[in-house]
């Protein structure tokens, strides 16, 4: 009888070889009622033999044992033909019955717990490489390719779909086949990937290598993307040593953030990340609407906000220290969609539970810089990866290119608003003033219009607060990249503005100077661009 693969494919035949053993017994048993031989190896045919299934032992099939510690048991003609045989092939039906090879109709594998291992810290290299499936892949990738006769299965979650096909049609449909076979590979990709991740980051490698495979595990499918028309999907990425931050988080309280609330509360994590002084960042569409550092998280955030108050209605926040009841109490004043620190006590979490929309995530500490951190943008057709910016500066680093020097306060606000322009979408200008921002120009197209926005930003809040005088008197202003012309410093000087750090580089940098030095300002080079699209 000629077999088309267009037809439901019956069960004659299935090797289950699982190390997730999540509702296999159940699956084996279905099976086992509607006459289907039931292959399997190890732990996996013990279960279903202790639970009354008859099951065959792979090694019966293949006349062997399983040797080297497992490392091998079915890699084997008697598995792999039956498997990869066409049944429209003549020869392949040939070659089965002259090596006395039995088909296979349906493979069920997941693969050894690699990822699992990886999360253990305890877990050695000879863990690891022990945890790297051999067998499994191979089985999985040869199924799939066969998938016109033969059905892969790699999620328990697809075992009642299989059995409801098995009851409703006889077999296994052509689409849900071709599906099952799609996702087979998409899940043996995605292990290949965690591991060459792991192995580069073992040996210290970069990850921008000539190949760059990323890959995740679906988290949470959202609501919608940036925009209700939009579909998005959460992915979680393995790591040996994961960086604390949204995707380490736990949500306390509150409902699932959407994506625009995952991407502003890891723009705001990361930008509090920067300082060793207690620290609140106030965060609206990625950018910083108030940054501020103080002796204690309730003087950064009283800093913070009055930076730009009006902003900060439904923005994100994000504290480098544990969350208290007193700057809790604060926060609860204005509306906030997001709150994200390291911990939190009781107390805070009892005061924040009276606005139950109000997200708390609390992600167990602060991120570290690592090199295999990568930054990706999507392309059409493709993607961009870079290491993250971890360019770090201190006051060594930098060269003094104006006549005047700067003094120890000027100092620190230069330092601390380089950091914050760093998460700044470009072009940035940021003034700060004793460890808080002042006004925070970003995103324009001009530099010189960045700077304008954050001057007259500075100036609303200020009358908005009814604070007389010049509101950026003194403040120190960072340009995440040079200024190509004078226009953009002289206007940061008749604002108020005292010192300037960028990072030059630009072919009219002697005006530059020259315009800083003529209005009396110090000015520091960096050296290092900040950019950030």
């Amino acid at each position: 009888m000629t077999i088309s693969p267009s037809q439901p494919m019956p069960i004659n035949r299935a090797l289950l070889s699982v190390s997730d053993k999540t509702g296999i017994t159940d699956l084996a048993k279905a099976l086992h009622e509607k006459g289907v031989t039931i292959l399997s190896t190890g732990g996996t045919a013990k279960l279903l033999a202790d639970a009354g299934i008859p099951v065959q032992q792979v090694a019966e099939v293949t006349g062997m044992a399983e040797m080297m510690d497992g490392r091998v048991k079915t890699l084997h003609p008697a598995i792999h033909g039956g498997i990869l045989a066409r049944r429209d092939n003549e020869k392949h039906i040939a070659d089965m019955a002259h090596h006395n090879i039995t088909a296979i109709d349906l493979v069920v594998i997941n693969l050894y717990p690699f990822a699992a291992t990886l999360k253990n810290q305890d877990a050695s290299r000879d863990d690891l490489v022990e945890n790297i499936d051999i067998g499994g892949p191979a089985m999985i990738r040869a199924a799939a390719k066969n998938h016109d006769f033969v059905t892969i299965c790699t999620d328990p979650a697809d075992y009642r779909a299989i059995t409801d096909a098995l009851n409703q049609h006889g077999g296994i449909t052509e689409p849900m086949r071709r599906q099952l076979a799609a996702r087979a590979f998409a899940h043996t990709a995605n292990y290949d990937s965690m591991i060459s991740r792991w192995m580069m980051d073992d040996q210290g490698l970069p990850p921008l290598s000539q190949q760059l495979s990323i890959a995740g595990d679906a988290v949470m499918t959202m609501r919608y993307g940036e925009n209700p028309h939009q579909n998005a999907v959460l992915y979680r990425m393995a790591d040996r040593h994961p960086r604390h931050g949204v995707m380490t988080a736990t949500l306390i309280q509150g409902k699932p953030l959407s994506y625009n609330n995952i991407n502003d509360t890891d723009a705001a994590f990361e930008l509090v990340a920067e300082f060793d002084h207690p620290a609140v960042a106030i965060i609206k569409h990625a950018n910083p609407c108030g940054v501020a550092t103080g002796s204690d998280l309730q003087a950064a955030w009283q800093a913070a906000l009055a930076c730009d108050p009006v902003s900060a209605f439904g923005g994100i926040i994000a504290l480098n220290r544990p969350l208290d009841a007193t700057l809790a109490s604060a926060i609860t004043s204005i509306f906030t969609e997001v709150i994200i620190a390291p911990d939190a006590d009781d107390d805070a979490k009892a005061i924040l539970s009276s606005k139950p929309n109000l997200r708390l995530m609390l992600t167990g500490g602060m991120p570290s810089d690592s090199p295999s951190h990568l930054m990706i943008k999507a392309l059409a057709g493709g993607f961009l990866a870079q290491n993250a910016d971890a360019g770090e500066i201190d006051k060594d680093s930098l060269t003094i290119v104006s006549r005047r020097q700067p003094d120890a306060r000027e100092w620190q606000d230069m330092i601390f608003a380089w950091k914050v322009a760093k998460h700044v979408k470009s072009n940035a200008i940021v003034y700060a003033k004793d460890g808080a921002t002042k006004g925070i120009g970003a995103g324009q197209m001009s530099r010189l219009d960045s700077s304008r926005i954050a001057i007259r930003k500075a100036a609303d809040m200020a009358e908005a607060a009814g604070i007389s005088g010049d509101p950026l008197a003194g403040s120190a202003v960072a340009s995440d990249a040079f200024f190509p012309f004078a226009d953009g410093l002289i206007a940061a000087a008749e604002a108020g503005a005292s010192a300037i750090i960028q990072p030059g580089g630009s072919i009219r940098d002697d005006e530059v100077i020259a315009a800083a030095d003529e209005r009396g300002l110090a000015m520091v080079f960096t050296g290092m661009r900040h950019f950030r699209h």
